[in-house]
């Protein structure tokens, strides 16, 4: 729904701000929420030890949700559009009341939030990213393609920062405004004839905490250990995930989390005969897994942000305050995610999901300390090309990339083969025998979607690797 368009803000009537306070005076619903989103986006890619592209975009996109109440129920209509201007917006407007009045009552029907404190900010302008968030991370960069040269291998990859400003405005008086910014650094190491290959990582909020030469470094070793290659058939491994394969279980299984859906016998977390395995003990470990929007480094917006009503999403709750919610607690399910629709439907607690997702064992392990007591077993680069198999065990199958390694007596001693994977999420927490550090991380999967992640690396005894696969 993006796209780019000129820096027209500097007109009064072009500003965010007034573009919200427009809409909702040209509003003729029974109730309005107009979202107005400014984006701003700088990269930079390279091949072969060299930039090729880099670049800077802007766009807005403006979503206007009118309902309309009726006698059985409200509706409501939801539509979205790129580039808007001030001239644009009546007609955005009545084409959002048309879909409302075109629409059947609402399931999710709420009365809109009120009594959230005005963002002091609200009529500020966007803040805006630009190539100087590269100025000290780009010639770093140089001096890693020096290095890399040198060493006989060759960097490919990408660096991706975006900043959005969302506006809010209800028609109950609501005035939020969050910044949220978002950085992604993805780097892959090619040997020369391209039978070797490592990738590494790294989400930030600003490139200030992400050291190419530590990452060229790291992929530098694991192209090492490449050098000798195994092969292993499929089977059950003692396995060592790191962080970011954590990371894309982990926010699979949030996703999958839904109150309503649990309650309704359709997930892994339904209780056989009925209800929720709320409370149930799912790992013998002291895990904690939760949300928080003001987790320092991973801070998302404290407000519900619904363009579209779905599952445990309602553009009823947009303005909602998200607070920090343990998912599981103790080793213990604790909450399940909800809307204040589907809360009051099965009787628990509201808990909109949020935008980050951290797991902590309490362990401070790294993860080359985990290695060194490995007696046998692999250690995976990442996973990749996640697709789920069954929703009521919540069983997934994947594939690992970019180097597994043969781990013996506390020594990597070369690259195995790649594998096809089938694991549940949460069989993978309740076999977990050991949690590493807990650290920020980049999902690999999930990257294009949830970047806001810190967790521990996981030793599971058992790993089902359950094809050998070719793929790099």
């Amino acid at each position: 729904m993006s796209a780019r368009v000129s820096n027209g803000t500097t007109s009064p009537t072009n500003k965010p701000h007034e573009i919200v306070e427009r809409a909702l005076e040209l509003s003729r619903a029974d109730g309005c929420v107009v979202i107005a989103d400014e984006r701003s986006t700088a990269n930079l890619r390279w091949a072969g030890n060299a930039l090729t592209t880099n670049g800077v975009t802007r766009s807005r996109t403006l979503t206007v949700i009118a309902t309309v109440d009726g006698k059985e129920g409200t509706a409501s209509g939801v539509v979205s559009r790129a580039a808007v201007t001030a001239d644009e917006l009546e007609p955005l407007v009545r084409a959002a009341e048309a879909a409302a009045r075109g629409a059947g009552p609402a399931e999710d029907a709420q009365p809109l939030v009120t009594g959230v404190a005005q963002s002091p900010e609200f009529t500020e302008a966007p803040a805006e990213t630009s190539s100087a968030v590269f100025a000290n991370f780009a010639p770093a960069l140089g001096e890693a393609f020096a290095r890399a040269r040198a060493g006989g291998r060759e960097l490919y990859g990408f660096a991706n920062h975006e900043l959005v400003s969302t506006y809010m405005g209800t028609s109950t008086e609501l005035r939020l405004r969050h910044d949220q910014p978002n950085g992604t650094l993805e780097l892959n190491a090619k040997s020369p004839d391209r039978t070797r290959s490592a990738w590494a990582g790294r989400s930030t909020r600003d490139f200030k905490d992400v050291d190419p030469a530590a990452l060229d470094a790291e992929l530098a070793v694991r192209l090492g250990w490449a050098e000798r290659r195994i092969e292993l058939p499929a089977g059950r491994y003692e396995t060592l995930l790191p962080p970011t394969a954590v990371a894309d279980l982990m926010i699979y299984q949030l996703w999958s989390a839904s109150g309503r859906d649990a309650a309704e016998g359709r997930t892994v977390f339904s209780k056989p005969g009925g209800g929720t395995r709320l409370g149930e003990k799912l790992t013998a470990l002291p895990l904690t897994l939760r949300s928080d929007p003001h987790e320092p480094g991973l801070e998302s917006a404290p407000f519900v942000v619904a363009h579209s009503s779905g599952g445990d999403q309602s553009v009823f709750d947009n303005g909602l305050p998200i607070r920090a919610t343990e998912w599981i607690g103790g080793g213990e399910l604790k909450h399940l995610a909800t809307s204040r629709h589907s809360a009051a439907l099965t009787g628990l607690s509201v808990a909109p999901a949020g935008d980050n997702l951290i797991l902590d064992g309490g362990a401070d392990r790294s993860l080359e300390e985990m290695v060194a007591s490995t007696t046998r077993g692999l250690l995976l680069t990442c996973l990749w090309y996640i697709r789920e198999v069954d929703p009521a065990t919540l069983l997934l199958t994947g594939l690992t990339r970019d180097g597994v390694y043969l781990v013996e007596d506390g020594e990597v001693v070369g690259e195995v083969n790649n594998f096809r994977f089938n694991e549940s999420p949460l069989d993978v927490l309740g076999r977990a025998t050991e949690a590493g550090r807990t650290e920020k991380t980049l999902p690999r999967e999930w990257s294009d979607w949830f970047t806001r992640a810190a967790m521990p690396a996981l030793r599971v005894p058992d790993f089902n690797m359950s094809s050998v696969s070719q793929g790099v």
